[in-house]
C-alpha cells in the first residue's frame, strides 16, 4: 500500500506485484539500507531515556493507508519489548486540514484520552465521514463520545499544544518525511508501506532497525 505523500492525497492503492516488492530482498538477506529504510545524513536527537530505542510513526488523521495501517500498529505496539519507546508524531504539511487534525491527537494526548479516542477519530472520518476540521463539529464529536466539547477546543488552542505542533514540525522536517504513514528509528533511520513493500512489511524492517540499533 503507497503511503500519502505531501502533493498526493488520492486514496488509490498499489497493485499486489507492487506490494510484492521488498520482500525477496527482505527473506535472503534482510532489509537494504536505501531500498527498504534511509538512513538519515545527519542523526537526530531522541527523547527516549537512556537504554532505550525510539520508534517515531508519522500519521495523519486523514490519510487512509494510516487509517488502514492503525489496528496493525497498534497490534505490533502492543508487543514491543521494554527497551522499545513508541510514539505517535502527527504531521502537518499543510495548514489546513492538517493543522486542526495535529492539535486534535495532541488535545487527546494532554488530557489522557489516545487510548480511548485515537481509533475513534479515524473511524469518524474514514467510515463516518466527519471532516472534523472545525471547531464546532470537534466540540459535538467529542461530546458525543463522552468529553468536554467545549473544554476539548480550549485545549487544542492552547500555548502547549500548539508548542508540540511546531515540535512535530520540526521533527519531520528533520526526518525528511514526505509520505506517511512513515516510521522513524533512533533518529537515524526511517523506514515506510512504500519503502519496505508493504504496510506489514514495514514493520518487519522496523524490528530490524530497532534491532541494528541495540548493536550501534
Amino acid at each position: 500500500m503507497k503511503n500519502m505523500h505531501r502533493r498526493e492525497f488520492s486514496t488509490a492503492l498499489l497493485g499486489a506485484s507492487a506490494l510484492a516488492v521488498g520482500l525477496p530482498a527482505a527473506a535472503q538477506g534482510g532489509p537494504v539500507e536505501g531500498t527498504h529504510y534511509v538512513r538519515l545524513g545527519q542523526p537526530l536527537a531522541v527523547t527516549a531515556p537512556a537504554g532505550k530505542v525510539e520508534v517515531v510513526e508519522f500519521f495523519w488523521y486523514g490519510c487512509p493507508h494510516c487509517n488502514v495501517f492503525e489496528p496493525m500498529l497498534e497490534a505490533w505496539a502492543k508487543k514491543l519489548p521494554a527497551d522499545v519507546s513508541f510514539r505517535r508524531v502527527p504531521v502537518a504539511f499543510r495548514d489546513e486540514p492538517f493543522g486542526t487534525h495535529q492539535r486534535i491527537y495532541y488535545a487527546l494526548e494532554t488530557l489522557n484520552q489516545v487510548e480511548a479516542m485515537h481509533r475513534k477519530v479515524f473511524y469518524a472520518i474514514h467510515n463516518d465521514r466527519q471532516k472534523l476540521d472545525k471547531p464546532a463539529d470537534i466540540a459535538a464529536f467529542m461530546t458525543k463520545n463522552g468529553l468536554d466539547g467545549a473544554k476539548f477546543v480550549e485545549v487544542m488552542n492552547s500555548f502547549g499544544v500548539q508548542t508540540k505542533a511546531r515540535q512535530a514540525k520540526q521533527l519531520a522536517e528533520a526526518y525528511k518525511i514526505d509520505g506517511v504513514p512513515a516510521l522513524g528509528v533512533q533518529g537515524r533511520f526511517y523506514t515506510s508501506g512504500s519503502l519496505a513493500g508493504s504496510p506489514e512489511q514495514s514493520l518487519r524492517v522496523t524490528d530490524f532497525l530497532i534491532e541494528r540499533s541495540r548493536k550501534a
